[in-house]
């Protein structure tokens, strides 16, 4: 039998999965579950990094062009200067992709974020260096900012989408807080990391989650947004950058994918 994987968009913990059994345990007694099984790893990747809806129309669209569509996906995925663009770029207002670097881990730890706005890239932010940090917490922080950044363009009436590639972060604020929460912020097993970050960056994703759509992006496949703010949160390590700062403009792509990579 061909292997399959299953890619969840909206499910209690949104990833791509390699069983069934993975998958439906995502899935199972989540109201509107969306997830879709995909015959290649390229074509989950591409698909997750979509919308649900535009990426079920377009399999459904293209079963007769499998082949082709696998071996497209496939170059654009190898390119070296991140060529693939999600459709989100298209779909919403603004777009942010977070990203959490430390080096090493724990270690010396910093954030990055990557805006779009109507489509094209429109602004990169670094800092909040952190000399005895881990990966954790500075995706933490990176998605935390993201979601401000949120905050503040619904309040200009647009829409809006965050990729993470921290299925960590993305849990932590936005599903397990409220189990935390409601049992006074703690958790069988112990002491909850980060938690003072975490209570913070979700009273905020509280308060805008009917509006704020935030999803499981794959990181270093060659997607522009996630390899930017990649660069952004090394940047930030590489120059100890404590204050959130925006990177100056003009912005020139091949230099900053010349920078070093988390």
């Amino acid at each position: 039998m061909a292997k399959k994987f299953y890619v969840v968009w909206q499910g209690h913990t949104p990833g791509i999965y390699t069983t069934w059994d993975e998958a439906k345990r995502q899935v199972d007694k989540f109201p509107g579950a969306k997830y879709k099984s995909f015959p290649s790893e390229s074509e989950a990747k591409t698909a997750f990094a979509q919308s649900a809806n535009k990426a079920i129309f377009s399999a459904k669209n293209n079963s007769a062009k499998n082949s082709s569509a696998k071996s497209s996906t496939t170059k654009t995925q190898s390119g070296s200067t991140a060529e693939h663009q999600p459709t989100a770029l298209s779909e919403f207002d603004v777009v942010l992709y977070t990203d959490g670097g430390c080096d090493p881990n724990p270690g010396k730890a910093g954030s990055g974020v990557a805006v779009y706005r109507k489509g094209e890239l429109a602004a990169l932010w670094y800092g909040l260096f952190n000399p005895n940090g881990t990966n954790n917490t500075a995706e933490l922080n990176a998605l935390h900012e993201a979601i401000k950044m949120a905050a503040s363009a619904l309040a200009d009436n647009l829409t809006v989408r965050i990729y993470s590639d921290s299925q960590y972060s993305i849990n932590c604020i936005s599903n397990w807080a409220y189990g935390w929460k409601a049992k006074g912020w703690t958790r069988k097993g112990g002491e909850i990391a980060n938690l003072d970050l975490i209570k913070q960056a979700h009273a905020l994703y509280d308060q805008y989650k009917d509006h704020i759509d935030i999803v499981h992006v794959a990181a270093h496949v060659g997607i522009e947004g996630n390899e930017l703010a990649d660069r952004m949160s090394i940047y930030a390590v590489d120059l100890q950058q404590k204050d959130f700062v925006q990177y100056p403009e003009p912005i020139n792509l091949t230099t900053i994918m010349a920078m070093r990579a988390g």
